[in-house]
């Protein structure tokens, strides 16, 4: 019998076997590990396989949580006709041939064919559009799987006509029990080969994986092929399990979701002076390979928006991070945008410049452009002399306090307060100062 999936069909006459995680991929809902708040029994979704009643959906998830293997199980349960693609190797003429296929089974049968797209996201939007008409009469059923957001890679309407199921990254001790189950399994897995494996070295395995079932497969096997063998028996400890993977693959796309989750985190985190969390979320952006120059640019960028005037040197040293670490490069960049990030989750909280600026732009923007007051134009002719540029300005450095009381804004504006500087850090001496030059202003106009 054909694979329903015949890209993963070895080639004929090879003796290589399949990898382990291809070999221990699940085939019922009772070998599926993880993914419980979807697939545990009476829940809808899986009571929908079961029944055959399955509808429209995108499987949402980050690699090796069980998509394609799902999509597998409903192809062996569903009585529906099964077609998959990878968006990686269809063109737009084999879809429509799909398409053309499943509609002629529906009206000569009655029988739906289910269409399992995996990495739908690789899809362009044309590719997507043609399976919309089948979708919409009926004749398919879509089973799109993707590790980005469908918000962005699914179009609209194809959206709107599916149920999105999210599948979580697998937690450590499900890693665990995937592994253990390889090692016991003398059909499918490792268990009729002579292992000795360290509790601590199968921890560090489903560690490692950061809930990627098949990466931690992958990381076994490696393992176990990489491990000494001693009296006729394969000794895998823990600091051989190191020595083979030497680091954690972080789950990391500098393009997609991840990576504005992350700067997201960080840049709440030190907005809400949370110094631990700070260093981490950066430690995730920079040990995933980020560029160094984008977090230095956001850190510049935070200093302003969020630290401001209540503390005017979280800018520069932000500036000086982006420095140094376009001077050293990374990794010894790493401390630098450290410095800087833990400065400004420590620093006093001020958005007043950010909001300051929002409130003028808006006014720019909506208000009339008024043009400026004469008495602020600059009079470098004989002509804008006699039509009263400059007539009225006052010197602030000759006045008493050095502030004159005269209105900088247009007559229309008068009176608009754009900046308002809080009570916290060096903002509550701008404030005091602001205040004072305020009231100086208001005892002038008082006495005239």
């Amino acid at each position: 019998m054909s694979s329903l999936f015949p890209d993963d069909d070895p080639p004929a006459g090879s003796g290589a076997p399949a990898p382990l995680a291809e070999r221990m991929r699940p085939r019922t809902f009772d070998e599926f590990v993880g993914q419980e708040e979807l697939l545990a029994p009476g829940r809808p979704l899986r009571q929908a396989i079961e029944r055959d009643l399955l509808q429209s959906i995108i499987l949402w998830g980050p690699p090796g949580t069980g998509k394609t293997t799902l999509a597998r199980i409903i192809a062996e349960t569903t009585k529906a006709k099964f077609v998959s693609f990878s968006a990686v190797l269809s063109g737009i003429k084999e879809i429509r041939d799909v398409m053309s296929e499943a509609e002629r089974l529906r009206r000569g049968t009655g029988r739906r064919t289910i269409v399992f797209i995996d990495e739908i996201h690789r899809f362009n939007r044309a590719q997507q559009d043609a399976f919309l008409p089948r979708v919409e009469a009926g004749d398919i059923v879509l089973i799109g799987a993707t590790t980005e957001n469908p918000s962005f890679e699914v179009n609209a309407a194809l959206l709107s006509r599916s149920k999105v199921f999210v599948l979580r990254g697998l937690t450590p001790d499900e890693v665990q029990a995937i592994l253990e189950r390889a090692l016991r399994d003398s059909e499918r897995g490792l268990g009729g080969d002579a292992v000795d494996l360290d509790p601590d070295a199968l921890r560090a395995v489903a560690l490692y994986a950061n809930g990627d079932a098949r990466a931690s497969l992958g990381l076994l096997e490696l393992c176990v092929g990489a491990a000494p063998i001693v009296a006729g028996r394969r000794q895998v400890s823990a600091e051989r399990v190191q020595q083979t993977l030497q680091r954690k693959a972080l789950r990391y796309d500098k393009s997609g979701e991840e990576h504005f989750n992350l700067i997201s985190a960080l840049h709440k985190s030190m907005r809400n002076s949370d110094a631990d969390a700070t260093v981490y979320w950066l430690a995730r952006m920079v040990e995933a390979g980020e560029d160094p120059l984008y977090i230095a640019r956001r850190l510049v960028r935070f200093a302003s928006e969020d630290v401001g005037n209540a503390d005017p040197q979280a800018l520069s040293l932000a500036i000086a991070a982006k420095e140094a670490v376009h001077f050293m490069g990374m990794p010894e960049g790493n401390t630098a945008l450290a410095q800087a990030a833990l400065y400004l989750a420590t620093a006093p909280k001020s958005n007043a410049v950010y909001a300051a600026y929002n409130k003028a732009a808006e006014s720019a923007e909506k208000d009339v452009a008024s043009p400026v007051p004469l008495h602020l134009r600059n009079a470098s002719t004989s002509l804008m002399k006699t039509l009263d540029y400059g007539k009225g300005y006052r010197y602030a450095h000759d006045e008493a306090e050095a502030v004159a009381d005269m209105s900088c804004l247009p007559r229309e504006l008068e009176g608009r307060t754009f900046y308002q500087p809080t009570e916290r850090g060096f903002e509550k001496e701008i404030k005091r100062r602001l205040d004072g030059w305020a009231e100086i202003k208001r005892r002038r106009r008082t006495n005239e």
